[in-house]
């Protein structure tokens, strides 16, 4: 009887020193099947899918440079993130998808998105490819309209994606997230063989 006590004391003094493997702060969707790839343009000109930033984790975000609050917001919780990577920043690709290609020109676009990292690219498409992409990330977005034509807003999803330096899908980072959160959920996915 002793020496089986014994040996489950032995045990559960190896299993207390193994670690729980590290999780993610934000919300892993690794097993959706969608939001695969996108096809648009840079602030620069450039044609654009996912697979040029492979090697790299990329943050995806849909928004409009006209936005009063969740963008400003987002892009600097992703900058101060990107800071706190150091080195690491250089192996995420943060892309910014204009949901207003009516007002969100690439000159506006290379003007805005830059302005919180140099790094960061802004993409845009037509109409008609944002609302398929949008539908294919199963991301919202609507137009109020405002007191003249052109001063609407647009209603938008709030949320992220992280995909991993394989191309794939895996995180829904939320609004509001720190930049400690973030750069350690990006950290994660860096890491990974």
């Amino acid at each position: 009887m002793k020496l089986l006590s014994a040996l489950f004391l032995s045990l559960a003094m190896l299993l207390a020193g193994c670690s729980e493997p590290k999780r993610f702060v934000s919300t892993d969707i690794s097993m959706v099947d969608w939001g695969k790839d996108f096809s648009l343009t840079d602030h620069h000109g450039k044609p654009r899918q996912l697979g040029d930033f492979k090697g790299k984790a990329v943050v995806l975000f849909f928004g409009y440079t006209q936005c009063p609050d969740v963008c400003p917001t987002t892009l600097s919780t992703l900058r101060d993130a990107m800071k706190l990577l150091g080195e690491d920043a250089k192996r995420v690709q943060v892309l910014f998808v204009t949901v207003d290609p009516a007002r969100d020109t690439p000159a506006l676009l290379a003007q805005y998105v830059p302005a919180f990292d140099p790094a960061f690219l802004g993409l845009y498409g037509d109409e008609k490819t944002i609302v398929a992409l949008a539908k294919d990330f199963k991301v919202f977005y609507a137009k109020q309209p405002g007191s003249t034509p052109g001063s609407y807003s647009i209603d938008h999803s709030t949320g992220s994606y992280a995909f991993d330096p394989k191309g794939k899908l895996r995180l829904l980072l939320r609004h509001g997230e720190t930049p400690a959160n973030v750069a350690a959920d990006l950290k994660l996915l860096l890491s990974e063989k």
